[in-house]
């Protein structure tokens, strides 16, 4: 049968099943729409069979093939979701496929839904083939060829070549510039996203510097592949060649050049990591602050330490390891290294043995090992990446942002706490805290909330987070049925006793409703707002719980963030600032409400948001009592129902609102 043959006779077997599934009973239609499915499934390995269930998607979404399913409204559909639906094979790969299918549908006119618009439709099409650029090029990662079968690839691989045809990949530039600056303003700890990114375009995509749209693309590859103008062309051994043989002069404007590249999206290159330990060895010691662009403060943390610096890196950096270079910069700028705690502790680090349970993670989370890189090298520079970036911190896609809110207070707040936590997780593969009178301990408790671990993490988070998921899970256990929020009780006894013992709850466990939201928000804006509070600021993290919602307002779920400090921005508007451990800087919370990670005033790691705006979307946080609860009736009415408003409207919808005064 020839291959046209062959869809002719696939087309009229799926129409056949369209007819029976417009034509079944509430009884019979899911058994109907799953026989659609499998037929589905096996015409869109090729594109001419994806063309041909796109024509007929009008008719199939209006059969009901998307009731009573996660794909039913497509207003809540999340972009960054789409790569693992779709690696997770059929039934679910098959609806994500008929799901872009239907938007692209919208965008392009053919048919119309009144919850997404064709500009929200195309939009959401583009975004979905920037971060699945392994499948639109046709080159899936190693962990994606295990998780697949080719006939699940072949169909996902169609799905992207119908994609982009019908969308142009010289359209995108646009979104993959601003994909990778919205990664960088970040600074994550962990880079491999932007990189997979740049690289797939320098090999796909043909850039001109003549071009406008081009330019930006083609600095990002630069920051990667070729730093300085003497790098570009030549691999690493010749480049060593090459610096060795430099006058003076020469090697201080390659030292500027490199320092330059690396400080503009936090991108370090192979090249660099060659010519810092050259300077190293050479004991060119005075030139290794412009290597590491460093400010004045960290030019004088050097000077301090050039003997125990010079040893780290020479025990860490490698070429093939050289991002941890940034991380070293901004610890020598936040001054570090001249902590006899964290000096002693890294310094304990340097002589330990890997137990083999946490080396293979660490191994598995580098994606591809390379010889004479040791389980300890990645340890430690992914450690000198979390102390120099505390704000980078991710958590993946696993389910554990108390976790990795953690790892990113304990270096910002508890440097050398969090090096020790590193020690003892590294050799015993164990962890022990102390919750009120109880010893928890990792090996002893049970099973978390991560079913199966996301490795795409730092070095540090995968030989912590699999304990630290498992012991907060423990701490939740013994703090549940206290009528309250158990968080009041773990949140202090996971972070730290810097955490105030003032607990603020919207939602009141014994009711199981919105309980003197008024009173809560009032608090809320006592304990963080300067116009307030009279002018006080946080002086620690104070770990926030917050309602997520869709990019209609509508209620998804629950995610704890860290609010960091409250300030005005280049508009005079009072901004929260916070830590979001899921790295994601394209958001839509609904109402207007959609989270910055730069242009108001964010540090490299922060996501922002005006104060009104984040307190809608708050549900629990600490406070010191003495101080906030007389600051209270500062807060006018307005603001307040401000805050209720946004609330009501977005997440509120969920709950029963009582309005019995509490006891704050």
């Amino acid at each position: 049968m020839t291959h046209q043959a062959a869809l002719a006779n696939k087309e009229e077997k799926i129409d056949e099943l369209i007819n029976a599934l417009e034509s079944a009973t509430i009884l019979t239609k899911a058994d109907k729409a799953q026989h659609l499915m499998g037929q589905i499934d096996l015409a869109t390995e090729s594109t001419d069979g994806v063309e041909l269930v796109y024509q007929k998607i009008g008719k199939m979404t209006k059969a009901g093939i998307f009731k009573k399913s996660p794909w039913e409204d497509a207003s809540k559909l999340v972009s960054g979701l789409v790569n693992g639906t779709l690696k997770s094979g059929h039934p679910n790969s098959t609806m994500e496929l008929l799901s872009e299918l239907r938007l692209m549908a919208i965008a392009k006119g053919k048919i119309t839904l009144n919850e997404v618009s064709k500009e929200e439709a195309r939009d959401f099409i583009q975004e979905v083939i920037v971060s699945n650029l392994e499948f639109v090029f046709q080159e899936p990662l190693e962990e994606t060829r295990l998780a697949m079968n080719n006939h699940e690839l072949n169909k996902v691989h169609s799905l992207f070549v119908f994609l982009t045809e019908n969308t142009g990949l010289g359209s995108i530039k646009e979104k993959l510039a601003e994909e990778l600056i919205l990664i960088c303003e970040q600074r994550p700890v962990v880079t491999e996203n932007q990189r997979k990114i740049i690289a797939l375009i320098k090999e796909k995509i043909d850039l001109n510097p003549n071009r406008t749209e081009d330019v930006p693309l083609l600095e990002f590859q630069r920051s990667i592949y070729s730093p300085t103008k003497r790098c570009r062309g030549i691999d690493i051994k010749a480049y060593q060649k090459l610096i060795e043989g430099l006058e003076l002069k020469e090697l201080e404007e390659e030292i500027r050049e490199m320092g330059r590249s690396m400080a503009k999206f936090g991108l370090v290159s192979d090249y660099h990591g060659v010519l810092l330990l050259f300077l190293i060895k050479k004991r060119y010691f005075s030139l290794v602050p412009k290597c590491l662009a460093l400010d004045e403060g960290g030019e004088a943390e050097w000077n301090s330490s050039v003997d125990f610096v010079s040893k780290i890196i020479l025990e860490t950096v490698h070429p093939y390891n050289a991002q941890c270079i940034y991380g070293i910069s901004r610890m020598l700028e936040l001054g570090l290294f001249t902590r006899e705690a964290v000096r002693s502790g890294l310094s304990n680090l340097l002589m330990i043995k890997i137990n083999p349970k946490v080396e293979e993670r660490i191994l598995k989370s580098t994606r591809k090992p390379i010889k004479g890189i040791s389980a300890k090298n990645y340890l430690l520079g992914g450690l000198l990446r979390i102390l120099g970036q505390p704000l980078g911190v991710g958590q993946g896609s696993n389910p554990t942002c108390q976790s990795a809110r953690g790892i990113s207070m304990w270096s910002q707040h508890a440097p050398a706490k969090l090096i020790h936590m590193v020690h003892t997780a590294a050799v015993y593969n164990d962890l022990t805290f102390r919750f009120e009178d109880k010893e928890v301990r990792f090996s002893m408790t049970g099973k978390g909330l991560v079913d199966v671990l996301d490795y795409n993490l730092d070095a540090v988070s995968v030989t912590l987070v699999p304990m630290l998921d498992r012991i907060y899970n423990e701490m939740m256990r013994l703090a549940s049925g206290r009528a309250e929020d158990p968080h009041k009780w773990v949140n202090p006894a996971l972070y730290g006793q810097w955490i105030p013992i003032g607990f603020a709850s919207a939602y009141d466990y014994l009711s199981n409703s919105i309980l003197d939201f008024n009173g809560f928000v009032r608090v809320f804006y006592a304990m963080g707002h300067p116009k307030f509070n009279g002018g006080h600021r946080l002086v620690y993290p104070n770990p926030v719980g917050i309602f997520i919602t869709s990019s209609k307002g509508e209620m998804l779920g629950f995610h704890a963030v860290s609010l960091l400090r409250v300030d005005k921005d280049l508009n005079g508007k009072y901004r929260a600032y916070f830590l979001n451990p899921n790295n994601e800087g394209r958001q839509n919370w609904g109402q207007n409400i959609e989270p910055s990670v730069y242009g108001h005033g964010e540090k490299h790691g922060e996501s922002s948001l005006l104060f009104h705006e984040f307190a809608a979307r708050v549900y629990a946080f600490h406070f010191n009592r003495m101080e906030a609860l007389d600051k209270m009736e500062n807060v006018p009415d307005n603001e307040v129902q401000k805050v209720r408003k946004l609330a009501e409207e977005s997440w509120g919808k969920s709950y029963v609102w009582l309005e019995t005064k509490k006891k704050w």
